[in-house]
């Protein structure tokens, strides 16, 4: 099962923001949108980094309540782990969990093409061990 898998049966959109927005801002969106996190991006598109709801909580706990009108770019995760669309679920389930993040940008030829959770690759092979034991199950009492 590749990452495309994934996007395709999810979707490819990806909530983005400026640098300089403000952390503020970045918490309200993720509390309105229901996400976890959100990819900043330059004006042509290229990911600049990714700011988590953990990122926000560090960000509040060293700096206090005026981390909150600082930029984003402050505070965000500038050196982002990325994914293509062809790779597998497994291997970016290893990045993740070796790296301790649970969000993945996905490009293809260049560019962001999705974005996946841990959540979102657990689900899929959680599916994917279902079928397969349902196939063993179906092989067995054909036996």
């Amino acid at each position: 099962m590749t990452v495309a898998s994934i996007l395709n049966q999810k979707g490819r959109d990806v909530v983005t923001e400026r640098a300089g927005t403000s952390l503020r801002d970045i918490c309200s969106i993720l509390g309105t949108r229901r996400i976890g996190a959100i990819v900043i991006t330059a004006e042509d598109g290229k990911i600049e980094g990714i700011i988590s709801e953990r990122d926000v909580v560090r960000a509040i706990s060293q700096d206090g309540m005026g981390a909150l009108d600082r930029p984003v770019a402050d505070f965000m995760t500038a050196s982002v782990v990325t994914c293509e669309v062809q790779e597998t679920v497994n291997s970016v389930m290893a990045r993740m969990t070796g790296g301790r993040f649970r969000h993945v940008p996905v490009v293809q030829d260049g560019k962001l093409a999705g974005l996946i959770s841990i959540g979102d690759a657990v689900k899929h092979r959680m599916a994917q061990i279902e079928r397969e034991a349902e196939d063993m199950r179906n092989y067995i009492a054909m036996t």
